[in-house]
């Protein structure tokens, strides 16, 4: 009997551990710079904003932390941004389009070549 009550503890706490992380509240980038610049305007402690958020202090900082590294390279002039996946995605499908489209042109343009000179066939 006691290892089916610790089998049923066991799924309940993977049960319990399931819906906690398919209800956890994710947050938007908008949302995340508006709490953060409230901590840094320090109008209230850090643990009352993070308390009335509900958001825990670790993640808190961990957002003003990526936050100041953000302005940080920003400010040092590093204007590039790491592209998204289907930004990629399409970049590659346009780069090999447009090498298809160069061997075409220039199938192409060697059997114009060819043709102009000649291959020696009718020429003289």
């Amino acid at each position: 009997m006691n290892k089916k009550s610790g089998t049923s503890k066991t799924s309940a706490t993977k049960l319990v551990k399931t819906i906690r992380r398919k209800t956890r509240q994710t947050y938007s980038a908008e949302e995340k710079i508006r709490i953060v610049l409230a901590g840094l305007r320090g109008e209230e402690s850090i643990s009352a904003l993070c308390r009335r958020e509900g958001i825990s202090e670790s993640l808190y900082y961990s957002w003003s932390k990526e936050f100041l590294e953000a302005g940080k390279r920003r400010l040092s002039g590093d204007t590039a941004r790491q592209a998204t996946s289907p930004e990629v995605k399409d970049l590659r499908s346009e780069a090999l389009a447009l090498k298809e489209c160069v061997a075409d042109l220039t199938l192409e343009n060697r059997l114009l070549k060819k043709s102009m000179i000649g291959d020696g066939e009718f020429g003289e």
